[in-house]
């Protein structure tokens, strides 16, 4: 346990003022996530554009394309949740059978196609493990933008693999920024549905499983 802790701090010690800044962008925008607050699209479109960068460097190839894609979804998902003043705001709904079909295709297609690039394309060391990050990340985010109350659960799924992953490719503090996120996506599912059970019925159409 000592070793681990030691190494544990002469990585943080190591690690560079971007990405420090990086994950203080991130923290922002999960916090902002958890109070369902739009601006965490701005935060986030800024902490992963410098992950782009960092992530390039440590040669995680499905990581650094799952950041572009977040830059993608944010600026999707800042659209979708503000789209027109004269309209209701998104609501906070549950995944129907529909969505939950999308939801497994992004999954379980996002990492074959990922694996295969990974493994053919790249000098990646961990293409199984880079791409199923990544491939479950791309279908959280996309519940995420749609405000399905599960994105948080699809979401763990990928900082739970994320964790060891980004410890074992000598980025610390991505690493503690995930498991920071783990435990306010805990939060921020319960959060959520409290918010769901709160809202009038009308705006709030019961779950479709």
């Amino acid at each position: 346990m000592n070793h681990w802790l030691q190494l544990l701090l002469e990585q943080i010690r190591e690690t560079g003022w971007l990405q420090w800044v990086a994950v203080f962008f991130g923290v922002a925008e999960v916090l902002l996530a958890k109070r369902n607050n739009v601006l965490l699209y701005p935060a986030g479109l800024i902490g992963t554009g410098l992950s782009i960068f960092l992530l390039l460097e440590a040669q995680l190839y499905a990581e650094t394309l799952l950041n572009v894609y977040y830059v993608v979804m944010s600026i999707y998902g800042w659209y979708f949740w503000m789209r027109k003043r004269n309209e209701p705001p998104v609501p906070i709904t549950y995944t129907t059978k529909k969505e939950w079909i999308i939801t497994a295709f992004i999954t379980f297609g996002g990492w074959l196609v990922l694996y295969l690039i990974l493994k053919n394309y790249t000098p990646s060391n961990v293409p199984v493990w880079d791409a199923f990050v990544s491939s479950t990340a791309w279908a959280g985010t996309w519940l995420l933008t749609r405000r399905k109350i599960e994105n948080w659960l699809v979401l763990n799924l990928s900082n739970l693999f994320a964790v060891p992953l980004l410890f074992y490719k000598n980025l610390p503090m991505f690493a503690l920024l995930t498991l920071f996120l783990f435990v306010v996506a805990i939060f921020g599912y319960f959060d959520w549905r409290k918010i769901y059970r709160n809202a009038p019925q009308t705006s709030y159409p019961a779950p479709n499983l």
